[in-house]
């Protein structure tokens, strides 16, 4: 009984200790592949450092459908660049599932990997009815349009105010006055 709740325990700590390298494998997996592949909208690109130049050239992309086996069948493209980094790029590329692989010019593959590009979101546009007189400005203005006769009275008013005003202020600062 002690044998076997040892054995489950010690199972349990060597599983707890496999995790996480099993985890830590899945990406580093993918990192030795030698490239790296990238989409944005319609364009698929891909980058390497892992070929050498012979010729003048450092080798061919392909990006393959899923019904194309071959290195042949699919899309090619030059590889460009420098000695630290080479690149190629496919424009226009429809929805769907893609493995690119990338051929160095030596003969050998620099890696492979699987894509994904996805539709693109077209934006929705929506109509709405705008203001016949656009917007009107102001004190108040927005709410109502006022007509003549009501800024002519709240003109006159305006005006009525400032003179009380005047002539209230001109009486106060002379208290002898009436």
């Amino acid at each position: 009984m002690r044998t076997s709740r040892l054995l489950v325990r010690s199972g349990l700590t060597v599983a707890a200790a496999a995790l996480p390298l099993t985890l830590a494998s899945g990406p580093a997996a993918a990192r030795a592949s030698g490239i790296s592949v990238s989409t944005t909208g319609s364009t698929v690109s891909v980058a390497t450092g892992s070929c050498t130049q012979i010729n003048g050239s450092w080798g061919t992309a392909a990006l393959l459908t899923g019904s194309q086996a071959s290195f042949s069948q699919g899309r090619q493209v030059a590889l460009s660049g420098t000695a630290s980094g080479q690149s190629a790029a496919w424009s226009a590329v429809s929805p769907g599932t893609y493995t690119v692989v990338v051929m160095c010019s030596r003969g050998d593959t620099a890696g492979t990997q699987s894509v994904i590009v996805s539709a693109p979101s077209t934006p929705t546009i929506s109509a709405t009815a705008s203001p016949s007189r656009g917007v009107m400005g102001g004190l108040g203005g927005a709410a109502r349009d006022y007509g003549t006769v009501t800024m002519a009275v709240g003109g006159a008013l305006v005006g009525a105010g400032a003179i009380a005003a005047a002539w209230f202020l001109r009486r106060r600062s002379k208290p002898y006055r009436l």
